[in-house]
């Protein structure tokens, strides 16, 4: 039985500590803040309550394969998981919309067809089917199993177009894939997973169309009470499986004995804590960067992702006036100008604020009781993908900045944003501003406060291709004795990603190969 010191309380990290004290070890999680959940965290106010990190849940298994692992109460006993259907509205803006059935696929391509016209359905059908072949080449080796040859993903999966001359065509990019679609709403839909987890779909793998299979296959949830009802029940499950939690104990050091391996942790306040092996679960960004995990040289830091990803701005909008039923849970306003969107999102220098056309937004607007305080309210949350936190941009509200990233603190910026999402919103909320009792924003600074992640940067999954660009970290790190989980780390970001994360890691500790299955 080792004693295992656990960096962070997120759900990769808590979902680590059920499964390693469940094998009988002593675990102690030590989080920097008062609270547990990392990013899925939750705001309630005046009867109101709304979910500030993800909305819904996808591929619920691996949830419910962590409390098959580590108890005998399932994980529906604990949380009532619910289908949404349909599994997203889509707007555009020339006025059409499509709503796709939740894992239905001859739904999805009755429902295409009629939106966008006959072929339109099969069109998508096809790139599915391609993305299945991808999703079966990716599965055990970049998501299931430890991370054993990181050139092997490098290499893109998705089956090429074809052939010219002696050579096959090389996989294309996402937007190839879109463009090849044949309408730009199409294109736009399928380029919508991309942009949500923050990824460039001009230079995301064709990989990518792995993001809307796994919804379209496995279904899209959502837990009621939220989706931080999910956090809450794992955080008892380690309670009941002994887990201790120490909240406000922030490490600022990794402990290493004479042979150089992991010995244990050292807190803000001094306290140097043993321990016979380590998981870390924070931002590795910020453990490499603050010096408390060891290689302070970035050229010596392990792959964690792109740098600079982007965050997300949340505006948590309550309501008077009842939701009105058939109302989607999940709606997706596509920008106007899908180009103008993207060269606003990933430029290294922008305006604060996207040029008119330029954004797309998502609606969350849950039929949940315990997020409303009566009937005759509504609580509804804005979501938009951004670019991070850089306290050191230039600019204001419509100044111009630099560097890859806004001042999401710098005066105006914020408040102005929000409005901008409000009224793109509207096309999916009619009143919506005779409606509103109250707004709070939230913008990548905020995430960047309150969970460590530099920048407020939210981690994609990892995906095979781009040359092995968004390759994450592997769960043994190069120190004995230190393992690494959570969205930073392998097989990426996403809750189903930083689950399966912990089951690698777990098995690791217990002399297994590392898998997740």
């Amino acid at each position: 039985m080792a004693r295992i010191a656990v960096i962070g309380a997120g759900m990769a990290s808590m979902a680590a500590a059920a499964r390693l004290a469940t094998g009988g070890h002593r675990v102690a999680v030590y989080e920097r803040g008062g609270t547990f959940g990392g990013g899925v965290g939750r705001l309630v106010r005046d009867g109101f309550a709304f979910d500030t990190g993800p909305g819904v849940l996808t591929l619920p298994a691996v949830y419910r394969d962590l409390f098959v692992k580590t108890g005998r109460e399932p994980l529906a006993d604990r949380v009532d998981l619910v289908q949404v259907d349909p599994a997203g509205h889509h707007l555009f803006a020339d006025g059409s919309s499509v709503s796709l059935p939740n894992a239905s696929r001859s739904g999805v391509i009755e429902a295409l067809d009629g939106a966008f016209g006959p072929g339109s359905g099969e069109r998508w059908s096809e790139v599915m089917v391609r993305a299945r072949e991808t999703w079966e080449a990716m599965r055990r080796p970049l998501l299931e199993d430890v991370l054993r040859d990181p050139a092997a993903a490098a290499r893109d999966p998705y089956p090429a177009a074809g052939r010219r001359g002696l050579f096959r065509r090389a996989a294309p990019t996402l937007a190839g894939v879109a463009a090849g679609l044949g309408d730009p709403r199409l294109a736009a839909l399928l380029e919508s997973w991309a942009l949500g987890y923050g990824l460039d779909p001009r230079s995301a793998p064709a990989s990518t169309t792995v993001l809307p299979y796994l919804e379209a296959t496995f279904g899209v949830w959502y837990p009621r009470g939220g989706v931080r009802a999910l956090a809450e029940a794992v955080h008892e499950r380690c309670l009941a499986r002994k887990v201790e939690f120490h909240f406000d104990a922030e490490v600022t050091e990794l402990l290493t004995g004479a042979d150089g391996s992991a010995a244990g942790v050292e807190l803000a306040d001094g306290r140097a804590v043993p321990a016979d092996l380590v998981v870390a679960g924070a931002p590795l960004p910020a453990l490499y960067r603050d010096q408390v995990l060891p290689w302070t040289r970035q050229d010596e830091w392990p792959p964690m992702g792109p740098p600079g990803e982007p965050g997300r701005v949340t505006v948590h909008l309550a309501l008077r006036g009842a939701r009105p039923g058939g109302t989607a849970h999940r709606t997706v306003v596509h920008a106007a100008d899908r180009r103008a969107a993207l060269d606003w999102l990933f430029a290294s220098r922008r305006e604060a604020l996207p040029p008119e056309g330029g954004l797309t937004v998502t609606v969350l607007r849950p039929d949940d009781p315990a997020a409303r305080p009566d009937a005759g309210h509504e609580a509804v949350t804005l979501t938009a993908t951004v670019p991070p936190h850089r306290p050191d941009a230039r600019g204001g509200a419509s100044g111009d900045t630099s560097g890859g990233g806004l001042d999401w603190t710098a005066p105006g910026v914020a408040e102005a944003f929000a409005a901008r999402m409000a009224a793109v919103a509207e096309a999916a909320l009619p009143g919506l501003g005779e409606r509103e009792c109250w707004r709070e924003v939230r913008t990548p600074a905020d995430t960047e406060r309150e969970t460590g992640a530099p920048g407020g940067s939210v981690p994609a999954p990892a995906l095979a291709g781009a040359g092995g660009a968004l390759v994450r970290a592997a769960n043994r790190s190069g120190v004995p004795g230190l393992y690494l989980v959570g969205g930073w780390a392998h097989p990426g970001g996403g809750l189903p990603h930083t689950g399966m994360s912990a089951a690698i890691t777990a098995d690791l500790v217990a002399g297994g190969p590392g898998g997740s299955r």
